[in-house]
């Protein structure tokens, strides 16, 4: 199975899909390692990404994620369109949503460090949002460890469905 956890700049994914991939014993991949360079650029500069600065970024996840069985994903996926790039030609994938408001998120962005993403880009996530319709949620004001649990106990049940 592919786990991608999704969400805004700032929601948690990097810090709840590591723990998640240990938990699930299979590979961390990090959606910011796999930018163009010109997408990085872009974003330090504070200026959005356009849906055609994402699609080679996704084309090349989607690639990544066909190699492996089993592996966690953090990636901002924020649109329905940008999900089904990511996910071409792939069968077993689970979606993890984490949500949270405005402000949560921009006390998030203006407590860190991030190597390229400012806090100025996010309205532009939530403007470009669209939440999912088929994905696991989790409220992303929560601890750490406590998103992980609710996540494998979700995954567990729909994996028990899908046998049934």
């Amino acid at each position: 199975m592919i786990v991608v956890v999704m969400g805004v700049s700032g929601a948690g994914k990097t810090t709840i899909g590591r723990l998640l991939a240990e938990r699930l014993g299979c590979e961390f991949l990090d959606g910011d390692d796999f930018h163009p360079a010109a997408n990085v650029q872009k974003m330090a500069a504070g200026m959005p990404l356009e849906d055609a600065d994402r699609w080679p970024w996704l084309a090349r996840l989607n690639v990544e994620l066909r190699r492996r069985e089993r592996a966690v994903l953090a990636c901002s996926a924020l649109k329905e369109s940008y999900r089904d790039a990511l996910t071409k030609d792939l069968a077993d994938v689970q979606f993890v949503f984490l949500r949270g408001d405005r402000e949560l998120i921009r006390s998030r962005l203006n407590e860190r460090r991030h190597r390229y993403m400012p806090a100025s880009l996010l309205e532009s996530q939530f403007a470009a949002l669209e939440p999912p319709a088929h994905a696991v949620s989790i409220d992303a004001s929560d601890a750490p460890e406590q998103c992980v649990e609710r996540i494998l106990a979700a995954l567990g049940d729909q994996s028990a469905k899908s046998r049934n």
